[in-house]
């Protein structure tokens, strides 16, 4: 998923006046009417989509927590104005532009230019209930950090860099091969610099001249009442470190939402299911039922019919950006037929048969010979 503020090329504290300048150059650029390129409407649309939502004040900040599967839970329209998805940009630059945005001449990738570090996930199991209220939880997880002995450089204190022997600087070396046809010359990354022109002399012994360790990080994250199975949350800059004085990535959290015993959930609302015997139905009564805030009593009307729903206002789930407001829970009535009844309850709904209209069974033709005889 290709972040909104790389879209735009603008970092994540980037202003309104900001954000509009850069849209406004980059739609000059990607129009279908002055971009030929196959995938120039594709990428516009991308474009329109970045811009729409950090130019509003509540969808970026939506955005900025928890993605755009939090727009999408807070219903935000995540079309865009234009209805487009997700790209990268160093694409559009490299295949019609011949290398910007991080690239060097001829389109090669820059290897001293400044990378973004890695984009982290993290899965997490939360109980029904912790998802339905939010939780603040603990995580530990490894990622790519500065070395603390070296400062990112790789190289023992009191050394440095020095000029590639081999490409002399370059970063690039010239092989010439000699063929039938002629000769043939051939342009490749240096294998003793990987093309950034510069050797360590003395490598760092802690990180091994690398600049970066892998190390546990240990983050307490608030879980925002109302996140629902999949949902996703930013943890802005908690990602492996950035090369060449870069910004660290984000450290995405997938929310995994165990499933209840007792309630169903469909967006903010939860369902249970309620039996009643068939006099509670005739006659109505209260009964206690389980909710996410505890027992609570529930009218049940005279009258209801199987599959008939008992809505309880406001005992649903928090709205994920407005937690003090909920959805509902809904009660759906089942009507419990008993399978065993005693002698005396039968002679009671035998009674209540006959006053509604039914038929008493007409005696066997034995049955009045007996009666005869007696």
């Amino acid at each position: 998923m290709a972040d909104y503020y790389e879209i735009l090329g603008v970092s994540k504290d980037a202003s309104k006046e900001e954000i509009k300048s850069a849209f406004r150059k980059k739609a000059r650029q990607l129009h279908p009417d002055v971009n030929k390129a196959p995938d120039a409407e594709e990428k516009f649309k991308e474009l329109g989509k970045a811009y729409e939502t950090l130019s509003d004040d509540n969808k970026r900040a939506t955005y900025d927590q928890y993605g755009e599967d939090g727009l999408r839970n807070a219903g935000f329209d995540t079309n865009g104005p234009f209805a487009g998805g997700f790209g990268d940009l160093n694409d559009i630059f490299e295949s019609f532009f011949g290398g910007f945005g991080g690239f060097g001449f001829g389109g090669r990738p820059d290897p001293n230019a400044p990378q973004r570090g890695d984009d982290l996930r993290y899965d997490i199991k939360l109980k029904f209930e912790e998802a339905a209220f939010g939780i603040n939880k603990e995580i530990k997880f490894e990622h790519l950090e500065l070395c603390p002995d070296c400062k990112g450089t790789g190289a023992e204190k009191g050394s440095g860099k020095k000029t590639c022997p081999q490409c002399g600087g370059s970063g690039q070396v010239k092989t010439v091969t000699r063929t039938p046809l002629g000769n043939f010359a051939q342009i490749t990354t240096c294998p003793h610099c990987h093309g950034t022109g510069q050797i360590i002399e003395k490598p760092c012994k802690t990180c091994q001249g690398q600049g970066i360790i892998s190390k546990e990080r240990k983050v307490e994250i608030k879980i925002p009442a109302g996140v629902d199975n999949m949902s996703k949350i930013r943890v802005s800059s908690e990602g492996d470190c950035g090369k060449n004085g870069g910004p660290k990535g984000d450290l995405f959290v997938v929310i995994h939402v165990e499933p209840s015993k007792y309630f169903k959930r469909e967006g903010i609302n939860v369902f249970t299911e309620l039996e009643i015997l068939p006099a509670q139905a005739v006659l109505g009564d209260v009964v206690e039922i389980q909710t996410l805030d505890g027992p609570k009593e529930v009218q049940i009307p005279a009258g209801i019919q199987n599959g008939n729903i008992v809505k309880i206002k406001g005992a649903g789930i928090p709205i994920i950006t407005k937690p003090s407001q909920r959805g509902d829970h809904i009660v759906i009535v089942k009507i419990k037929i008993p399978v065993k009844i005693s002698e005396q309850e039968k002679r009671l709904y035998e009674e209540l048969y006959y006053l509604n209209g039914g038929k008493k069974p007409q005696k066997s033709i034995l049955s009045r010979v007996k009666g005869v005889f007696k």
